[in-house]
């Protein structure tokens, strides 16, 4: 009997033991793939999809409006590429900053810079104050409601860069820029 006792004892401490800390989140600064949850600051990104565009196609020709004037179409080595990032605020308390600095860097360092597309409805645009528990892209928005429901960050990457995988998303902390996540790329 006594024996049975302690056992019971030893299973409730450890259920007890257990359950503390089990409200706190795990933080996650690398992403293995896309469609995993990544921390960047108190503000949660996940990458949509990310894909090669293709100006012919009816649906990528949306998503290659509003660019900088001046912007040269890919050459023949070159391709757009797009990725879809979602931003939540999980934060009950304070409006936060979104991140404006993303790059994407291949196996052989190589780094590559976004294409700002201000005024394209599907494009991602940084904002000063997600409040708390506000999404980015807002649902309503066309980025929002569309199948990704994701906003577009355009890059232009070498068909060079395209074969070094995989190639590494990489969000920095609009707050701390010691603060980098990173995202492998499905290409």
């Amino acid at each position: 009997m006594t024996r049975r006792l302690l056992m019971v004892l030893v299973l409730a401490a450890a259920l007890v033991a257990g359950g503390c800390g089990a409200d706190k989140q795990e933080t996650r600064t690398i992403g293995q793939t896309e469609g995993t949850y990544i921390d960047v600051g108190d503000l949660k990104y996940q990458v949509q999809i990310s894909r090669i565009l293709n100006p012919s196609d009816v649906e990528d020709r949306n998503y290659l409006t509003q660019l900088p004037e001046g912007t040269l179409p890919p050459k023949a080595d070159e391709a757009w590429f797009g990725v879809w990032i979602r931003v939540e605020n999980t934060n009950d308390g304070k409006s936060l900053p979104t991140a404006s600095n993303f790059e994407i860097r291949d196996t052989q360092d190589n780094v590559f810079k976004p294409y700002a597309q201000v005024g394209n409805v599907f494009a991602y645009q940084p904002v000063d104050k997600l409040g708390p528990q506000d999404v980015l892209p807002n649902s309503e928005a066309p980025a929002g409601f569309g199948p990704v429901q994701g906003s577009l960050i355009l890059f232009k990457l070498t068909t060079t860069s395209l074969a070094n995988r995989p190639l590494e998303f990489r969000i920095t902390s609009p707050t701390d820029p010691t603060n980098v996540a990173t995202v492998d790329l499905d290409v």
